[in-house]
């Protein structure tokens, strides 16, 4: 069975449902960062099986073993990654991408640059992302412990919608999309271009869908984040598009975050009010607060 080396260093983060770990470590003297996914097995959710699913398992490993990204505009995977797999899943090892510190403009521009990359028809190039990610919220139940709270009716209203919401988004442009573009997730850079990590959700989605997810953590407000996507973006599509894009995919992403974190502590003693200052709570109750702006947008879409 695969191990990791003792003194291997590990790293937060590799929640992922095939992820092993993640450790940093060097190799003939240079840091690198090595990822392990385990192949699913029988009793494994079958999305992991599935090459068009955001939950793909070995993606990640497929993206930089296929140097799609290695030279693309805005967004890029600038060095060197090799994979090794054996029976029980894959190992990858990439160098350390070292933090630039980008600000989030920047970034949000790099994103509408990426827009642009063509990608080729890789069979495992996730799709409908968004989608998905709802459908498996649906399965849970949808968001029962946000019909709980003050935004019961907010919730009510936007997961009755959900299906016309998701078809507006398939009437947009679709575009390359990184998938999981948070700030941990695009820490490089060389020269004009973000060098990102962690590929296992490349593909296509709706124009404005990554500036959508890069939103749920950004520090900076969304129209000047927009403005600089939609710089990079130029004539790809309009700025009601990709505006529509962005809020749809960070607000039903925020509520469905939220949802998931309430749950978790709905089930303890005390009126659920009181856990709203839980430290696994709090942070996506801010973020959902963050998006009243686009919620109020949504409302009357």
């Amino acid at each position: 069975m695969w191990q990791p080396e003792p003194g291997w260093h590990a790293l937060p983060g590799g929640s992922g449902p095939s992820t092993v770990g993640v450790w940093r470590t060097a190799v003939d003297g240079r840091a690198v960062v090595v990822k392990r996914f385990a192949a699913p097995g029988p009793s494994d959710p079958p999305e992991l099986s599935d090459p068009r699913h955001f939950a793909w398992w070995r993606r990640g490993a497929d993206v930089l073993e296929s140097g799609v990204v290695r030279a693309t505009e805005g967004l890029c995977a600038d060095y060197r990654a090799w994979v090794e797999e054996d029976e029980d899943g894959i190992t990858l090892t990439q160098d350390w991408v070292e933090d630039a510190a980008s600000n989030g403009l920047f970034l949000a521009h790099a994103l509408g640059r990426f827009a642009h990359a063509d990608l080729g028809e890789r069979p495992w190039l996730a799709t409908d992302q968004l989608r998905d990610r709802l459908a498996r919220t649906a399965h849970r139940g949808g968001w029962p412990t946000l019909a709980r709270t003050t935004v019961a009716d907010i919730a009510e209203h936007l997961w009755a919608a959900r299906s016309r919401m998701l078809d507006s988004l398939d009437a947009l442009p679709q575009v390359a999309q990184h998938g999981d573009p948070t700030p941990s997730n695009l820490p490089g850079r060389v020269g004009d271009e973000v060098v990102a990590v962690d590929w296992g959700t490349l593909g296509r989605g709706p124009v404005g869908g990554d500036l959508g997810f890069y939103l749920l953590a950004a520090r900076e407000e969304f129209e000047p984040l927009l403005e600089a996507y939609l710089l990079g973006l130029g004539d790809l599509a309009t700025a009601e598009q990709a505006a529509h894009g962005a809020r749809v995919t960070a607000v039903y992403t925020a509520m469905s975050r939220a949802e998931w974190a309430l749950a978790r502590v709905a089930g303890g003693e005390g009126a659920l009010a009181a856990k709203y200052r839980h430290p696994a709570v709090e942070p996506h109750l801010l973020t959902l607060q963050r998006q009243f702006p686009l919620i109020e947008r949504l409302m009357e879409y």
